[in-house]
């Protein structure tokens, strides 16, 4: 795929039709006035967006986002500043091109069945519910056989903010793309920067030299080409894994009287968190936690010493899955 498909007329009013309103205080006027004044404005938007198609570049106007601290909840203490979480806000006309992007690449991607086939966040067809399915009857058939399986929950720190360009540059070139397409992406990708916005009040813009901006329509799907190669990884040592964007999880299923199973973990594990730091991505070991799935509930809790020496509880039972096992 060199290069993206101009749009037509329709295609640019079926887009403003069905955008989100949400207005970002870059934005010239109201998203909600642009969606109803759309027919006098697609000619506009068309030029736009096929030149940058055609040129490979993205704007460089639309590369600036503003970042608003949202308390996360009302009843938190609005002194402490880890209470908030940033919400970032990106221009409409970038997210209007970004769509039309992001339907193509999703067509090139539906095309070469590129992505890990137990990869369920951001994909059409796809989402929590089926993630949650596979996991539990992959759990239930080996409860079936009389087996023991560890769970392992992995979760990445700030995974969307520290992938690194030039990686997801060449994942992207790898998987076939190039030309304009892979320039645009580029484009996309690079010169970014983000202010903070506190009432009337504005922070000087600071740049971003990685990754994906938040708030993107494309940034989920590229989060998940970024991330890939991991199921492959975890894959090799014939541990099976089930993904939802930057949550995995790890299982492994095992004779109750198997010895070789805390060997192959810690194995895959590690090798895994060289993947991760390989690939500029951090593991948080707060949250990552190893869960035993098993018939019977007598075994007592132990601890599986993995990640780099930092002990994780390896609980008796699986209780947020109880209802369904």
């Amino acid at each position: 795929m060199d290069s993206f498909q101009p749009v037509r007329p329709d295609d640019v009013d079926k887009i403003l039709g069905v955008m989100r309103p949400t207005t970002c205080a870059l934005d010239p006027c109201p998203t909600w006035l642009i969606k109803l004044a759309r027919g006098g404005l697609v000619d506009w938007f068309l030029r736009i967006i096929n030149a940058s198609l055609e040129q490979g570049l993205f704007p460089s106007s639309l590369k600036q986002a503003t970042i608003r601290p949202i308390l996360k909840k009302a009843s938190l203490d609005s002194s402490i500043l880890s209470n908030y979480r940033p919400i970032s806000n990106l221009p409409f006309l970038g997210k209007v091109l970004e769509r039309v992007v992001a339907s193509q690449l999703q067509g090139f991607l539906d095309d070469t069945d590129y992505l890990d086939p137990f990869q369920s966040g951001f994909r059409p067809g796809h989402g929590t519910e089926t993630a949650l399915v596979a996991l539990v009857d992959d759990l239930r058939r080996e409860l079936d056989r009389g087996s023991v399986s560890l769970l392992v929950l992995l979760d990445i720190s700030a995974a969307f903010d520290t992938i690194d360009h030039g990686i997801l540059l060449g994942r992207l070139s790898g998987m076939g793309l190039g030309g304009t397409a892979l320039q645009w992406l580029q484009s996309f990708l690079e010169g970014r920067s983000q202010m903070v916005k506190l009432g009337d009040t504005c922070s000087d813009p600071w740049p971003l030299t990685c990754g994906v901006p938040q708030g993107s329509i494309l940034s989920p799907m590229l989060f998940n080409i970024y991330m890939k190669p991991l199921g492959e990884v975890i894959r090799g040592f014939g541990v099976r894994c089930h993904l939802y964007a930057d949550d995995t999880q790890l299982h492994y299923s095992f004779p109750p009287t198997s010895k070789e199973t805390p060997r192959i973990l810690d194995q895959c594990l590690a090798t895994v968190m060289g993947w991760m730091r390989a690939n500029k991505l951090k593991l948080n070991p707060d949250k990552t936690e190893v869960l035993q799935v098993s018939r019977s509930t007598d075994r007592g809790i132990g601890w599986l010493p993995v990640l780099d020496g930092v002990a994780l509880p390896l609980k008796a039972e699986v209780r947020s899955l109880g209802v369904l096992l």
